[in-house]
């Protein structure tokens, strides 16, 4: 579990040649950042009057981000958890015609578990960036760059999850099915990514833009 290994040392096999942790992992890590990230933004806002009248706002966000933190870890480690059996499942014997279906009929459950994982992370990355869209407008004006950072992260653990969509739903022998899980990822894409745009401009331009 990343949440009890030292950052440091998850980061060192990530680094390694071992198969897991990879892609799949680094983006549900990147989800769960933005998600601390927000929530340090609401600490910064509870509790100060100039922001009394979203207190009771800024708790409820504060207990959704911390449980969607727990979730995209969790989510780290699943990646992992069903990969092993992915990869396991490669390897199973394909000789006779028995055997080259009932390898047909694991690799497509071990797939379809694949495929799942990183969509909940695009589905977990999602709803942290439409918390970080009220904390833009409501949070404290001390951390508005901190939720642009918050928000990139989420934005990224979105596009790295995605692509761990397509490369399992690209082996599935069940076209229908890959195509569901698709358009299901390209859809959380699209409004995912825009919304991140939105509101990352929108820290900028609170910021200066940059502006001399």
């Amino acid at each position: 579990m990343i949440e009890k290994r030292a950052l440091g040392e998850w980061m060192e096999v990530l680094a390694s040649k071992a198969p897991v942790p990879g892609g799949g992992g680094a983006s549900a890590l990147g989800g769960a950042l933005g998600a601390a990230l927000g929530q340090m933004v609401v600490n910064l806002t509870v509790g100060k009057k100039r922001y009394a009248s979203v207190e009771e706002e800024m708790q409820l966000r504060l207990v959704e981000l911390k449980k969607l933190q727990e979730e995209l870890l969790g989510l780290a480690d699943q990646d992992a958890e069903v990969f092993a059996p992915l990869a396991e499942a490669y390897g199973l014997p394909a000789e006779t015609e028995e055997q080259k279906a009932e390898k047909a009929r694991i690799m497509e459950e071990r797939l379809l578990a694949a495929s799942l994982v990183p969509l909940q992370m695009m589905e977990k990355a999602s709803e942290v960036l439409d918390i970080l869209a009220e904390l833009e407008k409501k949070g404290s004006r001390m951390a508005i760059s901190d939720v642009g950072v918050a928000v990139q992260f989420a934005r990224a653990a979105l596009l790295g999850a995605v692509m761990n969509v397509y490369i399992n739903t690209k082996s599935m022998k069940n076209r229908e099915k890959a195509g569901e899980l698709n358009r299901r990822a390209q859809k959380l894409t699209m409004t995912g990514t825009q919304k991140a745009d939105e509101i990352y401009s929108q820290v900028l331009e609170r910021l200066g833009g940059g502006n001399p």
